[in-house]
């Protein structure tokens, strides 16, 4: 496949709309959706007006923790020099570790607020997040960004704004592991209402696993490239915390 998709959704005179918002948009809908069946089926106990306020505080908990994150994790330097830089968002660029730390401050507050048990609702989001990265790693293929190395295999893609090399498709490997693979294990849980914090563990575990993974076919941020030992990827360094984080959640559990 010769990658030629159009990354503008619509364009209103100079006024632009990308796939990319747009997946955003499809996320937090299908989320909310979902939420109300999980909450009509008495799978989670909190309100829909509950929910409806979880949903606004994790959307800006995303937007401000996936800039942050990015900003600070990957351009750190460049940060430091112009600190507005955060604030340019017209340039892209969104971490999600960054975003997770955001939705874990978002879920504190909404938690304090209403009185709830933090694991209750982490669990409850964590099952919901993998809709929000397998939308936002199809937005980073129509993209045509986070390309993967050269590869064989017949189902290489060949992206024009990089070069004319077939290479690994990594958005559509961590759409498939990170959005379905580990939606479908998390909700499994839920559903069959899994011990408090049993899904929250699983997905610190699973979704560092993948990504791990999936980081040796993709081709690392130029202005980093690796960090350590010629293979090690600053997304894999920071999917280590959670890894071990999530084997200490399921200790405690077991306790």
């Amino acid at each position: 496949m010769i990658h030629s998709i159009d990354p503008i959704f619509i364009s209103i005179g100079k006024f632009h709309i990308y796939w990319y918002g747009i997946m955003y948009l499809i996320a937090f809908i299908s989320a909310w959706h979902i939420g109300n069946i999980y909450i009509k089926k008495d799978i989670i106990c909190i309100s829909k007006d509950q929910f409806s306020d979880l949903i606004f505080y994790c959307f800006l908990g995303v937007l401000f923790g996936g800039r942050f994150g990015y900003c600070l994790f990957y351009k750190l330097q460049t940060t430091f020099e112009n600190p507005l830089s955060l604030f340019y968002i017209w340039e892209g660029g969104m971490s999600f570790h960054g975003g997770f730390l955001g939705v874990i401050i978002s879920i504190i507050y909404f938690c304090r607020k209403y009185s709830i048990n933090f694991f209750q609702i982490s669990d409850f989001i964590t099952a919901l997040t993998p809709i929000g990265l397998f939308t936002g790693r199809i937005g980073n293929f129509i993209n045509a960004e986070l390309w993967g190395k050269p590869s064989e295999f017949f189902w290489s893609v060949i992206f024009p704004r990089v070069d004319n090399l077939p290479r690994h498709p990594t958005q559509l490997y961590e759409a498939f592991l990170e959005g379905l693979i580990l939606f479908a294990i998390l909700n499994i849980l839920l559903i069959k209402k899994a011990k408090t914090i049993t899904v929250t563990s699983f997905f610190l575990i699973f979704y560092s696993i993948f990504r791990f993974l999936v980081e040796f076919f993709r081709v690392p941020d130029a202005h980093i490239g690796y960090v350590a030992f010629s293979w090690v990827t600053m997304g894999q360094i920071l999917c280590l915390p959670m890894f071990f984080l999530g084997i200490y959640f399921l200790m405690i559990k077991r306790r």
